[in-house]
């Protein structure tokens, strides 16, 4: 079951690659990090009031990591993903996702004093080399496409690095905790952390065209970033994790890039090529050597 959790979870973050790049185009990526959080908030403390309130003790006592997670896990990753979108190719933002497990993987060495395995090793190295062949097309001359890094590229970055420590510090979060109240509070406190970060910028830089954060399809995307990206992506990618280690967890990260190629096969009608074809059977191999213990 975790595992079906975790490939649930990359597979909405994904989409949100995706749902994410096209917002950008039409709204402040402050508006678009603050709205989810906000939404995400009042939906989970309508559904999950009773959890949170039975869990408020635990809470309590784990109020320093549970802030710790939210400023990496719901507001640096994503806030400099959208960022950095701006700036930066998603062939970019994508390779530096990609990195995550090998940052994981070090974290936890250094920081937890982790194992690390033969098939640790093994499935972080078919799984990147699968990613990266993927992000390159099967064409390895797209690595000149990487030469002139920009601000972008940092803010990216920093996703990347925001990401890995949220997986790596994940453990600290009292077990005991029900996954619904945990997302519920990490939530809220994503929207009242950013929200006077929002209010100083807003002042320097005021919205303008009012029209685009009314429009539908910024309305449903901001609602799949809400509903499946904030609430069950976090909620799974979680449960995952607390049950298998962010070790060997964080190998289903390299899942983000592909499903984002799948959906836009899909939605986009993007030709299937045979890099498709082999960089999930590296990606696949990656996953089986990084599941076994």
């Amino acid at each position: 079951m975790p595992y079906l959790f975790l490939t649930l979870a990359a597979c909405f973050w994904g989409g949100n690659y995706v749902v994410g790049r096209v917002l950008v185009t039409q709204a402040d990526p402050m508006v678009i990090s603050e709205g989810r959080w906000v939404i995400t908030a009042l939906l989970l403390l309508c559904l999950y009031q009773r959890q949170v309130r039975n869990d408020l003790s635990k809470i309590r006592k784990s109020i320093g990591p549970i802030c710790l997670l939210a400023i990496f896990g719901q507001i640096l990753f994503p806030l400099t993903l959208y960022v950095g979108l701006q700036y930066t190719s998603s062939l970019n933002a994508s390779i530096y996702l990609s990195a995550t497990p090998c940052m994981v993987l070090v974290m936890n060495k250094l920081l937890f004093n982790d194992t690390i395995s033969k098939n640790n090793i093994l499935g972080v190295l078919f799984s990147t080399i699968g990613v990266i062949y993927l992000i390159l097309q099967g064409n390895l001359t797209n690595l000149s496409e990487l030469s002139n890094i920009n601000k972008g590229d940092l803010w990216a970055m920093a996703s990347a690095m925001s990401w890995a420590c949220y997986s790596a510090f994940i453990r600290l979060k009292d077990k005991s905790i029900s996954g619904n109240a945990f997302v519920t509070v990490s939530a809220v406190l994503g929207s009242v952390m950013l929200l006077p970060v929002a209010l100083v910028y807003f002042y320097f830089y005021p919205v303008s065209n009012l029209a685009h954060y009314t429009s539908t399809s910024f309305l449903l995307g901001l609602l799949y970033i809400a509903i499946f990206a904030s609430w069950l992506s976090y909620l799974f990618w979680n449960k995952g994790i607390m049950d298998i280690g962010a070790t060997r967890g964080q190998i289903y990260t390299h899942i983000i890039p592909l499903s984002a190629g799948i959906f836009s096969i899909l939605f986009l009608h993007t030709p299937v090529a045979y890099f498709h074809i082999v960089s999930i059977v590296l990606i696949v191999i990656g996953i089986y050597f990084c599941s076994r213990k």
